[in-house]
């Protein structure tokens, strides 16, 4: 009688998703993690930070039983410098804290004055005088380095061959900041493995689309439908009230000076540079108590739902290139594998660089994080032989389109997360189409409102059972 044979492990497609896009921790129910303000800056959070503060509960881990064979990345680039637009009004920020502080000591006695903060007095930007912005700092090249450092370590059995451009497909953007970001990457992801300098690095290409002709990363860029939509909608979520009228009324009766709405709005973009950007959080952060740093964070959040999320079908369905892009490259690597190619011969990573506006609707198209039932694990009895797994920002997530496992058969995926999408097109729904008359969905700050009504009497998440969207 013949010995049985060994089965064979079975094959792990890896989507890596998020990586880069942080997403802030929810406040303790214990109180016993020390509040750090450099955790609650919405999407401006730094990613070293997110991560060091990330106390979920990973889902398993690879088994024994599986074996990586491809990986897709889609990550947003590292931590940016000020735009032009944010630094005129950072500007436009000291000349109006100078006219407070004029304001003040005209009218204020000495208690009063010696409540505003002295950081206030003579205060400037530090990007005061400069005519560019928006490129990747020092802290975000750091960040795509380490985190190429950590894939290469992670799956090394994936990256373990002689570098190609065709094995190891780096792609980003056009815009600056993403390139440097996927240079960043590369040259962690390839430290080591060439000759050129101390660092023994070695040259790699980064391949980009036009802005104008690049559906697959920048997408939004020529979607006419989200672009009409975010212009109708951006002016009302930008308003962000009536939090931060209350945030107002706070400051104002705690430091005696006469902001308005627009002052603690650029005092929270300022809190959200300096905590990010310069590790400061005694000034313009600590202006603020930890329940209006929880309520401010919460507009972020609460536009980004809105203008990039599941706030509207348009802001996912536009991504659908990309996933098409993802799927097609995991068919490839599965008919390479099949048909036993040799190593060097086929694609075993495909590496994107680009922007929330990317990670985001990309998330959503995924499913993930919509609350469902508990987690079903697979175990036993599999007849698949091809199973994917989502990584957000390096912790595996489990697929709630596929009942909610952490390891998904690649059929499954297919049937049941990416199926639904494809009977759209993104040609069709990209464009303008004529007004039909239907119930307006309920406005930005019809939403800030409700929350608002209970605001003090305890936090409120946003379940994922109010999102009426179809997926």
């Amino acid at each position: 009688m013949a010995a049985p044979r060994t089965p064979l492990p079975l094959p792990l497609l890896l989507v890596l998703v998020g990586a880069l896009l942080a997403v802030s921790p929810l406040p303790s129910a214990s109180g016993t993690d020390a509040f750090d303000v450099r955790r609650h800056l919405s999407t401006v959070t730094r990613y070293d930070v997110a991560r060091g503060s990330n106390n979920a509960i990973s889902s398993p881990s690879i088994s024994d039983g599986c074996h990586i064979i491809h990986l897709n990345l889609v990550a947003r680039h590292g931590t940016r410098a000020p735009t032009k637009k944010r630094i005129k009004e950072l500007d436009r920020l000291a000349l109006r804290l100078e006219a407070l502080m004029n304001e003040a000591k005209q009218s204020l006695d000495s208690d009063s004055l010696k409540k505003i903060p002295s950081w206030i007095k003579g205060w400037e930007s530090r990007w005061k005088g400069r005519t560019k912005g928006g490129e990747l700092i020092r802290e975000g090249e750091e960040e795509l380095y380490n985190l190429g450092i950590r894939v290469k370590e992670k799956f090394q059995y994936l990256f373990d061959e002689e570098y190609h451009p065709d094995v190891y497909s780096i792609r980003a953007t056009q815009v600056p900041r993403a390139s440097a970001s996927a240079v960043a990457f590369g040259l962690g992801l390839l430290s080591e493995k060439g000759k050129l300098g101390p660092g023994k690095n070695r040259a790699f290409s980064v391949l980009s689309e036009s802005r104008a002709s690049d559906i697959c990363l920048r997408f939004f860029d020529s979607c006419e439908t989200y672009k009409a939509y975010r212009k109708r909608k951006e002016p009302e979520v930008k308003q962000k009230e009536p939090i931060l009228e209350h945030v107002t009324a706070s400051l104002v009766s705690r430091y005696h000076l006469n902001f308005t709405t627009q002052d603690v709005s650029s005092l929270w973009f300022l809190c959200k540079q300096e905590a990010s950007l310069l590790n400061i959080t005694n000034q313009a952060c600590g202006m603020f108590n930890e329940a209006e740093v929880y309520f401010l964070e919460w507009t972020d959040d609460l536009e980004g739902f809105v203008l990039k999320g599941y706030g509207e079908s348009i802001n996912y369905r536009m991504g659908l290139p990309l996933l098409k892009d993802v799927v097609q490259s995991i068919e490839e690597a599965i008919v390479a594998k099949e048909e036993n190619h040799p190593d060097g011969t086929y694609e075993k990573a495909r590496l994107r660089f680009a922007h929330a506006e990317t990670v985001v609707p990309f998330s959503c198209l995924l499913g993930l994080f919509l609350e469902g039932s508990d987690n079903n694990k697979i175990s036993g009895g599999r007849n698949n032989s091809y199973f994917v797994q989502v990584l957000h920002n390096e912790v595996p997530v489990s697929m709630p389109g596929c009942g909610n496992k952490d390891f998904c058969p690649f059929d499954e995926f297919k049937e049941k997360i990416v199926k639904p999408h494809l009977k759209h097109d993104y040609n069709m729904i990209c464009k303008i189409k004529p007004p039909v008359s239907k119930e307006e969905p309920a406005s930005f700050s019809s939403m800030v409102s409700k929350f608002f009504v209970g605001l003090f009497s305890g936090y409120r998440v946003v379940s994922a059972e109010d999102i009426q969207s179809e997926l």
